[in-house]
């Protein structure tokens, strides 16, 4: 349990209502050319909801698990999930976003990790995959600090600003996060956690537990 020093976040599934704030984000074109290749257009708050309705539907069988990671004042600061999980694979592809307002404050990599945990430990997962702008540091570090490896580069693969990008490929393997999630949380402060729950388990909260991590 975090003490009352401790900045808690927590991870919720993504609902309807989460959508408008989402759609707010995604007016910025910069922002929205950094999170996906493939949007272009900023979307008012029906056409968001519209877009999204498979992804907060996570109980169909529709390969997305996606989270609200909310403030201790119920304010939702980013989102992160699972896309395109496959079954058959075993694999699925890990994205993330946070909130300008939080950005380098330590809530990414937490809820990046916790959702990497819940890949492997709850849904049996055997590799994640992301996929980022050749350009783009925060998801450079933050993805090397995870301990993803790169696996590949789609040579101007990305169109944003007018002009192309690289498209890098990483990789991580559910064998690689055990042995490297030890040193991911040792290199945490306490202070900022991210947990699945206000009240959360001892398993499921960033950074865990000391014990957990031997």
């Amino acid at each position: 349990m975090p003490d009352k020093s401790t900045n808690l976040f927590t991870l919720r599934p993504l609902e309807k209502a989460d959508l408008e704030v989402v759609a707010h984000w995604f007016r910025d074109i910069a922002d929205l050319a950094c999170f996906d290749r493939a949007s272009r257009i900023p979307l008012n708050v029906p056409s968001t909801q519209n877009a999204w309705d498979k992804t907060i539907n996570v109980l169909s069988e529709n390969g997305k698990c996606w989270f609200a990671i909310v403030s201790e004042t119920n304010q939702i600061v980013g989102i992160a999930g699972l896309d395109g999980i496959s079954s058959p694979n075993r694999d699925a592809v890990v994205a993330l976003f946070i909130d300008k307002s939080v950005r380098r404050k330590g809530v990414g990599i937490r809820a990046g990790a916790l959702v990497i945990d819940f890949a492997f430990r709850q849904l049996g997962l055997h590799r994640v995959t992301s996929y980022y702008r050749a350009d783009n540091v925060r998801s450079v570090d933050l993805l090397q600090q995870l301990g993803f490896e790169v696996e590949g580069r789609m040579r101007q693969a990305w169109f944003a600003d007018g002009r192309h990008f690289d498209m890098i490929v990483v990789g991580l393997l559910q064998n690689e996060w055990e042995k490297k999630r030890t040193k991911v949380a040792r290199e945490l402060c306490p202070e900022t956690t991210v947990a699945f729950c206000e009240t959360p388990s001892p398993g499921w909260i960033w950074p865990p537990n000391t014990f957990e991590t031997d």
